[in-house]
Parts: C-alpha cells; structure tokens; sequence
C-alpha cells in the first residue's frame, strides 16, 4: 500500500510517500511545495493543488494522510492553512485518492508515542522508522509521520475487524 501523507501549509507544504513492504517501511519519495510571501496568496494556493496533483498523478498513491484542522490562536493563520488543505483535498479528490484525516496528536503519537512531541521528536522517529540516510526537513518528516500514522491505523484497525 502505498500512502501519501501530506502537512499542509501556505509558504510550506510538505509531502511524503510511503509503502509497506514486507513488514517495513519504506519511503519513496519526499519533499516540499514552497512558496515565497511576496506571490500572491491565490497563486501559492494554486502552486500546491498543481504540484499535489501532479505528484498523485506520478507516483498513483491509493490513500492520503492529512493533518486535520486544528485551532490556532492566529485567525489569519488558521485560515491561510485550511485554504492549503483545501488545495491539496481538492487535487486528491480529483486524482481518486482516498483521504484519511488525522489531529496532529494522533499523528505524533503514532510516531512518537506521546501526542505533545516536538516538531524534532518527530523528526528523530521518522528518520529511524524509515531508515533513511539524511535528516529530512521538519515539514517533510511531518508528512511523512502523517503517511506512517495511517498505514499503522489502518494496520490496527484491519487487525480489530478480524
């Protein structure tokens, strides 16, 4: 199964690939959609629905993993990140993948097993669950805890059923 996990943002959004072979978990492809404050806020959001559609398009992921929206003390803030989520639901929804939601708590303590971790926690963890080389960036190691939490929910909840 292979499971794009997504942190949406609107100067940063970070992108993760990951499949489970054999019993581990691999990462395929990572990355970030960025975007300088000086484009105008309609144009960045455009920038990350084009590169996450394309991305879905290339690599052909069957599920994604999102943070869901939380409350921020900055309004502005948290409108700007549910326009970025909007844009990235909106390219899976046009590319037939299936979209799974989950709080930032659920996601770091999936990876982390304490829901208030850090941002490098996080980091830490993503980079020893998936064995890679280099430290990826705080964004990118979000999405990819986001990827991570849903293949061991789904994992978890396919176990329950049985």
């Amino acid at each position: 199964m292979l499971v794009l996990g997504v942190d949406p943002g609107s100067h940063v959004t970070g992108y993760g690939l990951v499949e489970k072979k054999n019993n581990q978990l691999i990462c395929i492809h990572s990355g970030q959609v960025t975007s300088s404050a000086k484009i105008p806020f309609y144009d960045r959001i455009h920038k990350i629905f084009k590169a996450m559609a394309e991305i879905m398009e290339r690599y052909r992921p069957g599920e994604m993993s999102i943070e869901d929206v939380f409350y921020a003390k900055n309004i502005q803030s948290s409108l700007k990140l549910g326009h970025a989520r909007g844009a990235v639901l909106i390219a899976a929804v046009q590319c037939g993948v299936r979209i799974f939601e989950y709080t930032p708590l659920e996601i770091k303590k999936s990876v982390v097993g304490y829901g208030r971790a850090t941002k490098e926690q996080v980091n830490s963890m993503v980079r020893i669950i998936l064995n890679l080389k280099t430290t990826p960036k705080l964004d990118t190691s979000d999405a990819l805890a986001a990827a991570i939490c849903h293949i061991n929910t789904s994992r978890f909840k396919s176990l329950t059923k049985e």
